[in-house]
């Protein structure tokens, strides 16, 4: 087979790496989207000193899992205030960097609605404006750096957007660890969950290669092994490094093949239970890996360079290094029964991701 892999995104890794922004940002006006604890952290301010004049709006008002209720006045609100500068660029987690994907995509009337009534066509569309984008996570695990996809939610319709267009891959993606190094030990086991999530779901995916797969097996191994550790030493410099890159490969490789199964389960999981995204991902993982098992030859080899040949022996491992990070893992453990979970399951099967995992022809 052949095999093509392609990732567009400008990538600076390693501690110290934000300073980038400084020459990156070279005569331009730009705006900041950034979380809201970021004030009190100090980073803000640094931020300001790092980027002087040019910063010429700011949006720190970012909330879990942007939603249209919250989204509409922020983005109308940029798109009157800041329409003249070049680039925007989001320091913070998903959440973060997704609201700034939405902003940056500029509709013809600068209505909020404008954009949402293109969104539900579910085509790709040419925006009348856009700005860059330069995505610095301060979370290892949303992969949203390098990749093009954004979530938009509408909690009260219960239904969420996707938003993917050539101008939504970030210019650059500055992964800098030491952002890192505050993040409060359920952020960081979430976040690193869903960097393991995406870096299983690109193999048990109809669009994985072997270029895909050798970002994936290395994030897997890298997770398995550090993120237990990292949650008992939350100031370790090194493991924290370790983790940023694994979440950036497991960026990378999904960036190619997008995700699948266990997202697409996980969106309902959120919309209908609340759960965080990094656990509402994850604790279905050793359920979709024995779904995935035994569909197909060549992605049965990748998942088993990290798990050896026995499935119950590699289901087992997942379940223990969840449980051992306190995720539980059946459905029953989040209130959803077996008929609801069987039907949450059916209904993620047919959704865009669920038709990426390799079992869903079968199913």
């Amino acid at each position: 087979m052949t095999a093509r892999f392609h990732n567009p995104v400008d990538t600076r890794f390693g501690c110290g790496s934000l300073r980038d922004l400084a020459s990156l940002t070279e005569n331009q006006k730009v705006a900041l989207v950034i979380f809201p604890e970021a004030r009190a952290l100090g980073l803000l301010g640094r931020l300001q000193l790092l980027l002087g004049e040019r910063l010429v709006h700011v949006v720190e008002d970012v909330q879990p899992n942007p939603d249209v209720a919250q989204l509409r006045h922020t983005y109308e609100r940029f798109w009157h205030e800041a329409a003249d500068c070049q680039t925007v660029i989001a320091v913070g987690g998903g959440s973060a960097i997704d609201t700034a994907k939405a902003l940056i995509v500029g509709t013809e009337s600068g209505s909020f609605d404008e954009l949402l009534g293109l969104l539900s066509t579910g085509q790709a569309f040419v925006p009348a404006r856009a700005k860059s984008l330069i995505a610095a996570p301060t979370t290892a695990g949303t992969g949203s750096e390098v990749t093009p996809w954004a979530t938009i939610w509408d909690a009260g319709n219960q239904k969420k957007y996707s938003l993917h267009l050539d101008c939504t891959w970030p210019k650059v993606a500055i992964v800098d660890p030491e952002l890192m190094l505050t993040v409060p030990a359920g952020v960081t086991v979430s976040t690193g969950l869903d960097a393991l999530s995406h870096a299983l779901e690109s193999i048990w995916n109809v669009n994985a290669n072997p270029l895909s797969d050798t970002f994936a097996v290395s994030a897997i191994e890298d997770i398995l092994d550090c993120l237990p550790q990292l949650r008992r030493d939350l100031g370790n410099r090194e493991l924290r490094s370790r983790m940023a890159l694994a979440a950036l490969k497991a960026g990378m490789a999904f960036s190619n093949t997008k995700t699948a199964l266990a997202h697409s389960i996980s969106y309902e999981m959120t919309l209908r239970y609340g759960l965080p995204h990094g656990i509402a991902c994850s604790f279905t993982l050793p359920l979709v890996l024995g779904l995935a098992w035994g569909r197909d030859e060549a992605r049965d080899r990748t998942l088993q360079r990290v798990f050896g040949p026995d499935l119950r022996k590699a289901q087992a491992r997942l379940r223990e290094f969840l449980h051992s990070l306190e995720v539980k893992t059946e459905f029953g453990d989040y209130g959803v029964t077996a008929r609801e979970a069987e039907a949450i399951i059916e209904f993620a099967m047919q959704g865009a991701r669920g038709k990426n995992f390799i079992g869903s022809q079968a199913a």
